[in-house]
């Protein structure tokens, strides 16, 4: 069973980079994953000590993870990424 989707579909959006690092992944957040980050990592005011500390770091890294998957997606164009195309094509003509 062939799992690779390079060899079987391709892609919608233009690709920008097939195997981005993570700190390219990251540099790529955009207003809306952040906002994403801070709204799944929200703590709940009647939850005290050691279990709203545990749920806000699991809420955190939830967010950052789901902000990282948009991000990778709009780099290797699952998502679509025109801002990002216009962005890189702009570093790459200067």
């Amino acid at each position: 069973m062939n799992t690779d989707i390079t060899a079987s579909t391709k892609p919608e959006y233009p690709v920008i980079d097939r195997n981005p690092a993570f700190t390219k992944t990251v540099g790529n957040f955009n207003t809306l994953d952040y906002l994403r980050l801070i709204t799944i990592s929200g703590i709940r005011p009647n939850i005290r000590g050691p279990s709203m500390v545990t749920g806000g770091m699991i809420g955190i890294l939830g967010g950052f993870m789901y902000a990282c998957q948009n991000s990778v997606g709009r780099l290797v164009s699952f998502f679509p990424n025109e801002d990002e195309v216009a962005q890189y094509k702009k570093k790459i003509q200067v």
